[in-house]
């Protein structure tokens, strides 16, 4: 049998819900098992990427767990763990284990699974709503003043708005950027989810929203600090291409710019690149027999 990215057909659009909740769509599995979900639509391959969006790994997994707890318990912690990269041709099952059952919190545990493989495993932990009584501790960071959306006329912002992505998302801007100490470094960046998200998912699509967002922009934040290249070959134009630019190399030629490499667009200057180290375990028979 073919490959194929769903187990079943993918549904129609429903116009009646944003983008965001539509990508995040689960289909229940109750004729294979309890509390066994997989994904109705293909899951975003990202360009030069391994694997699907982790994102959508991340948000699924909440959503599936979010079907077996009561609608008002919220989750409050969450602890996740990539195992391996999932492939956007196969479909993913997520399979939600109880752990706990309790009158104030719910503990489940999900893992997300391709022919019977686990690519990605979390934990989480759910409060029932008015479970800590009349006095409780509220705390929040303040939003920064003067802060705002971006410009809708916006170069960059134009750009964005135009990639088939179910969220928005543009840096703001770098704080202390030039103190050459990255711990002092903010990196402000401004995300929403296109369109209204409906009132039909209630806070639970809000917040599987969310966690398909949080993926999008952290991993990159230690390269940005230190201004490692991160572009990779394949963005670069040959000498000599008349051909007119494409929406997506403007695109990414303002977005190395923001990213603070200014004219060099092809990583002239020999920029540190991000790289990857393996290590091999061996096992304590052979590593006598192990010759380097």
């Amino acid at each position: 049998m073919a490959n194929r990215p769903t187990l079943v057909p993918p549904p129609p659009i429903n116009p009646s819900k944003s983008a965001i909740e539509n990508v995040l769509e689960l289909r229940e599995l109750s004729q294979i098992g309890p509390d066994i979900f997989t994904n109705a639509h293909p899951l975003w391959l990202p360009p030069n990427a391994r694997g699907v969006y982790g994102g959508a790994i991340i948000a699924q997994c909440l959503a599936a767990a979010q079907c077996t707890v009561p609608r008002n318990f919220t989750v409050h912690s969450m602890h996740c763990y990539f195992v391996l990269a999932g492939n956007s041709a196969l479909p993913v099952m997520y399979y939600v284990e109880h752990v706990r059952e309790g009158r104030s919190f719910a503990t489940r545990t999900v893992q997300a699974r391709q022919k019977g493989q686990c690519i990605f495993t979390t934990t989480m932990s759910f409060v029932r709503e008015d479970s800590g009584g009349k006095q409780k501790v509220n705390h929040a960071v303040p939003i920064p003043k003067n802060i705002r959306p971006p410009k809708e006329d916006d170069e960059l912002f134009q750009m964005e708005m135009n990639i088939d992505s179910p969220f928005i998302s543009q840096r703001l801007e770098v704080l202390n950027a030039e103190s050459g100490k990255p711990h002092e470094q903010k990196m402000r960046q401004w995300i929403k989810a296109r369109g209204r998200i409906s009132d039909e998912g209630g806070h639970q699509a809000h917040l599987n929203a969310l966690a398909y967002m949080s993926d999008s922009y952290f991993i990159g934040t230690v390269g940005r600090i230190h201004k490692l290249w991160r572009f990779g070959e394949e963005g670069k134009r040959k000498e000599g291409d008349n051909s007119e630019e494409t929406w997506k190399d403007k695109y990414v030629k303002k977005l190395k710019e923001a990213e603070g490499f200014g004219d060099d667009l092809n990583n002239d200057k020999r920029s540190p690149e991000i790289g990857m180290v393996g290590v091999v375990r061996l096992k304590q028979d052979d590593s006598e027999k192990a010759k380097l």
